[in-house]
């Protein structure tokens, strides 16, 4: 008998809201969510831990020998909210910093730090039944997802929600640091040369500029539906 459960793949730009429709969704269908941007951000703040940046420049060889040593791993905590840990500590507060957001981009460009998370979010998947979000999960990851999706929203539009999400945290980053720092992010991860941000030719487009939260997670948990009732035919 073939299984009804599918992969999802959600790819898009930053600050899109990307990890709250995957989560939402995957609780609604009852499926694993996988966070792959926080498995990037916690190789970025190990670089950051392990003081391999000489101002914006990377030490990548350092980082490569570095990278085996490291293990990133997600845990629900007693607050029901899966979090991302490395090396055995919670780290999901400290890789939602400005200073990791700021250095990210060109972590996640360096070819041996993608084969090294590729590889481990294939095996998360093997067994379907899981939402996936990044930057290149229909294009590169899971090119064979049954159901992609590529969220996008006007750039300031972006930039005016994680400007508030900071707020709550008491970061005091101003509005147009956020813009720029957006702004850069998208144009890296747009025009790097291994797995660039692009959208799947199969992938349906989720433009939430004007979507409320609610009004995005119905209609993705209807994509999904009417993708789940195909597979049992």
């Amino acid at each position: 008998m073939t299984s009804d459960k599918i992969i999802i793949a959600i790819d898009g730009h930053s600050s899109c809201g990307k990890s709250t429709m995957a989560k939402a969704l995957a609780q609604a269908l009852n499926y694993t969510y996988i966070d792959t941007g926080a498995m990037y951000r916690a190789v970025t703040l190990f670089s950051l831990q392990e003081n391999l940046w000489q101002g914006d420049i990377l030490d990548a060889d350092a980082l490569c020998c570095k990278l085996p040593s490291l293990s990133i791993s997600f845990e629900r905590t007693e607050d029901g909210e899966l979090h991302t840990f490395l090396n055995g500590k919670d780290v999901e507060k400290e890789i939602r910093t400005m200073e990791v957001s700021g250095h990210v981009s060109p972590v996640s460009t360096l070819g041996f730090v993608r084969e090294a998370m590729v590889a481990q979010q294939q095996a998360m998947g093997q067994q379907k039944g899981i939402v996936m979000d990044g930057r290149d999960i229909g294009t590169t990851v899971f090119p064979q997802a049954e159901l992609k999706v590529f969220v996008t929203a006007r750039p300031e539009v972006r930039a005016m929600r994680r400007y508030k999400e900071l707020q709550e945290k008491g970061d005091k980053t101003s509005f147009e640091t956020v813009l720029a720092n957006l702004t850069e992010r998208d144009r890296i991860d747009s025009t790097r040369a291994i797995s660039p941000l692009a959208k799947a030719v199969d992938a349906r487009i989720l433009d939430n500029s004007t979507l409320s939260i609610e009004e995005q997670n119905q209609l993705l948990l209807s994509w999904a539906n009417e993708v789940i009732a195909q597979q049992k035919v």
